[in-house]
């Protein structure tokens, strides 16, 4: 089941015009289930999605947020999830009567046909984290129909969490554990320290307005114009980043505490962290109330996406074994746009099976 988001509106120009006002976007008109809003929205009680179920059996379901900007609870009336995988990978299975799922965040659920036959609705509605923000504060359905069950019978709703309901979203995402030891480096080469977060701007020409910016470790991540990173990185392009992103915070502060407003404005640049090839890396992704505390749903291109909760904090550890620029960002659009990002450069190793092949030569330029 995909989750998601619907503007009456290009959803590229929601993002482009948060992006030059420095604000946040508008939100959406209504959030879907498979394109489909649902029969709570007048628009599209008529085509709201029917998913089938029979009796006894148990079904894999794969979740996707694929929203632009909003976090989601999702649940079905009456029924239990039993989580098996997240974003790709094996866990040991938990039951749950809710998910939350940050955009770009998959879970993959099975779900028992085991209620009395009859129709029963999935609901999706925003989980809010960030305070006083403005959200979409309605709900999308589907409908779980049973085989043999009349399709004229009004669908049982479920009860969703409340928007700001942080406790369950903790509870959820704490109930998480390896199916095995977990295959990850025992020692590490490089530890990283990366606080995340938000934060303010002034604007040209006259500098008494503030825009949103968002920032790693007090760099606003900048994207180049003219060059892809990669290929400044592999043709020796000088000018279009520096390799000196740094290894933890420019200034120790309570993160989640009461936060100076000396730290409200970060620098922007376009920087990555170099990492040799088979190097074994950890990550403290640290989360900061610059602002306002907020989940931040992180992804690392080429691997998965971890949530850093609301003041909270998240570890990941690879292996820096794909040469390459590889950036991590917020997978909530607007803020990789205001600069929640930052990218690794791993150098190749040796060899050719350790190094990025050359672009072949037919290789169409872009103009």
């Amino acid at each position: 089941m995909i989750v998601g988001e619907w503007w009456n509106a290009n959803p590229v120009d929601v993002v482009r015009e948060a992006t030059r006002t420095g604000a946040a976007p508008n939100i959406s008109d209504a959030y879907t289930i498979n394109g489909q809003p649902g029969d709570l929205y007048n628009c599209s009680k008529q085509d709201t999605v029917v998913v089938p179920i029979s009796s006894g059996e148990t079904n894999l379901l794969r979740v996707v947020n694929s929203a632009m900007n909003q976090p989601l609870f999702f649940t079905i009336a009456n029924h239990k999830f039993t989580v098996v995988g997240a974003d790709a990978s094996y866990v040991k299975p938990f039951t749950t009567s809710v998910l939350m799922l940050g955009p770009g965040q998959t879970t993959d659920v099975l779900i028992s046909g085991d209620q009395t036959p009859g129709r029963y609705y999935m609901a999706a509605r925003a989980y809010q984290s960030a305070q006083n923000a403005p959200f979409d504060n309605t709900t999308t359905t589907a409908i779980l129909e049973y085989s043999k069950s009349s399709s004229a019978a009004k669908p049982i709703m479920p009860r969703l969490p409340a928007f700001n309901d942080t406790p369950t979203v903790t509870a959820f995402s704490t109930s998480f554990r390896s199916r095995e030891k977990a295959l990850v480096p025992a020692q590490v080469d490089e530890n990283l320290f990366f606080t995340v977060g938000l934060g303010l701007n002034s604007c040209p020409p006259n500098f008494n307005k503030t825009q949103f910016t968002a920032s790693m470790n007090n760099v606003s991540f900048s994207l180049p114009s003219n060059f892809s990173l990669l290929q400044a990185h592999k043709q020796g392009i000088r000018g279009v980043f520096t390799t000196d992103f740094p290894a933890a915070p420019p200034r120790v502060f309570d993160y989640t505490g009461n936060v100076s407003r000396s730290l409200f404005q970060p620098a922007t640049g376009t920087k990555l962290y170099r990492l040799k090839y088979g190097s074994r890396v950890q990550v403290v992704l640290q989360g900061t109330s610059i602002v306002t505390p907020e989940n931040h749903p992180i992804h690392l291109h080429g691997r998965n996406t971890a949530a850093v909760p609301v003041g909270g904090w998240a570890v990941i550890r690879f292996v820096a074994d794909n040469p390459g620029v590889w950036l991590m960002h917020c997978h909530l659009d607007v803020h990789i746009t205001w600069g929640l990002a930052m990218a690794f450069l791993v150098e190749d190793g040796v060899g050719k099976l350790e190094a990025i092949e050359p672009p072949p030569e037919d290789l169409p330029i872009c103009s």
